[in-house]
């Protein structure tokens, strides 16, 4: 046990409390103070009365505070997790298509060592394909850079 001592609306107290706990205690005797020194007039005991009644006021004023903003973090909570989930769909899409795009491009390359380049350079199928593929992952690349 740790002995403390504090001075209130100018009066000394002599407080007991746990070790380590002692600026802690000196901290809100301090709180206790500057509310008492703000109360004008009247006894001692109705300074620390009316400083005791507003700094009530001012925890639950705070608790207040916090028990809006609860609800407001848990929707932006749910909100992150929508668009994390949304960005990881987006990742997976690209991927997929960046691995059609290469499947297509291996087999266009297949097709062309095994004679196939000596067809006329009209566009293919494959280069429309290709083109609608490239097409897709500037789409994906823009909806991914969106996302925060």
């Amino acid at each position: 046990m740790a002995d403390v001592k504090l001075t209130i609306a100018g009066r000394p107290y002599d407080v007991h409390c746990a070790d380590g706990e002692e600026t802690q205690l000196l901290q809100l005797a301090a709180a206790v103070d500057e509310k008492a020194r703000g109360v004008q007039g009247g006894t001692e005991v109705r300074q620390l009365l009316f400083a005791a009644l507003m700094l009530a006021d001012e925890a639950q004023e705070a608790k207040g505070k916090v028990d809006k903003a609860e609800p407001q973090s848990d929707s932006l909570r749910a909100a992150v997790a929508l668009a994390e989930s949304r960005e990881q769909a987006a990742r997976d899409e690209l991927r997929a298509a960046v691995a059609r795009e290469a499947a297509a491009l291996k087999e266009l390359a297949d097709l062309r060592s095994n004679g196939a380049a000596a067809a006329p350079a009209a566009p293919s199928s494959h280069d429309r394909a290709l083109r609608q593929i490239a097409d897709r992952i500037e789409a994906l690349a823009t909806k991914v850079e969106q996302f925060p």
